[in-house]
């Protein structure tokens, strides 16, 4: 089973928060361990923003499914914020559609296309 971690990055600081207030979960960033490649990775749960962000890059391109591949696991997953356009382009197709799948399912988009 896939442990799913909690960040609050968004508090100035708990006084700030009341207990009954949903303003204390802005900011938290919920992490969870994926296989990338035989290999643990971390992605995090995508927000409404983010969300939003990727749509209007699926919106702007003609038939580039690449680049919205990329833009999910660029704005998910902190450890490709290094990666140059040569990097993505040497890594397996699949894999990188698997996590991106991996990455909106874990965000709670749907992406079956409403099958």
């Amino acid at each position: 089973m896939n442990e799913i971690k909690i960040k609050n990055s968004g508090a100035d600081s708990e006084a700030d928060i009341t207990e009954n207030s949903m303003k204390k979960f802005v900011g938290m960033k919920q992490t969870k361990k994926v296989n990338f490649m035989g290999e643990k990775i971390e992605i995090n749960k995508l927000t409404v923003g983010e969300v939003k962000q990727i749509q209007e890059v699926a919106k702007n391109l003609e038939d580039d499914g690449f680049a919205v591949i990329k833009s999910i696991i660029s704005i998910a997953t902190p450890d490709a914020s290094d990666l140059e356009d040569d990097d993505w382009e040497s890594l397996p197709m699949d894999e990188l559609t698997k996590l991106s799948n991996e990455i909106m399912k874990f965000s709670g988009v749907d992406t079956s296309g409403g099958k």
